[in-house]
């Protein structure tokens, strides 16, 4: 993140000079940023290059109503937009479903598993097979620190939906990361 907020306070004054080379050092510093946002919400990678390219038409239409608000605004402001295509995305072609059956809810876990032994893209792997409601959810709350109120304004869902299907979600991906540690 640090490489951003350096990068951040060049793009800010390159879009009160040179909107054009601004937009191109956008890219540039905002691409892998992007794709890993749209990767936690899609696992189709298909998709996500789309979601991504999207994300990035939209930053560039709108980067003239960026408004700086200190280190950190400009990332902050990519990352809400890469998030909502991402959502839009799952909403328009009808991935946000929710699972109601008590048969596909797994048992929550009492002993969360050993991660430590787990690197950071082994977990993203297992939270990408996630189903999309769960995964959804998952990222919304425990990656982007949401809460449920707000989960479910997005999602149009109930408050104590978002909050079930975070734990199930939860519970799905204890059960995968045990069962990917005991294969190794």
């Amino acid at each position: 993140m640090k490489r951003h907020h350096d990068k951040e306070s060049v793009i800010v004054a390159l879009l009160e000079t040179d909107r054009r080379r601004a937009t191109k050092e956008i890219y540039s510093a905002y691409a892998g940023f992007v794709t890993g946002i749209c990767a936690r919400y899609l696992s189709c990678d298909d998709d996500i290059k789309d979601v991504a390219q999207e994300s990035f038409v939209k930053i560039l239409l709108s980067v003239k109503s960026f408004r700086y608000a200190g280190a950190g605004s400009l990332t902050a402001w990519i990352k809400k937009i890469a998030v909502n295509c991402s959502l839009n995305y799952l909403r328009d072609n009808n991935r946000i479903l929710f699972s109601s059956s008590s048969d596909e809810i797994p048992e929550v876990a009492d002993d969360p598993p050993d991660t430590e032994n787990l690197s950071a893209s082994e977990l993203a792997v297992l939270i990408r097979e996630l189903p999309d409601g769960y995964r959804t959810v998952f990222n919304l709350y425990a990656i982007e620190g949401k809460r449920h109120k707000e989960i479910a304004e997005l999602l149009g869902i109930k408050e104590n939906s978002s909050a079930s299907q975070y734990l199930r979600a939860k519970a799905l991906l204890a059960m995968k990361i045990k069962g990917y540690l005991n294969s190794k």
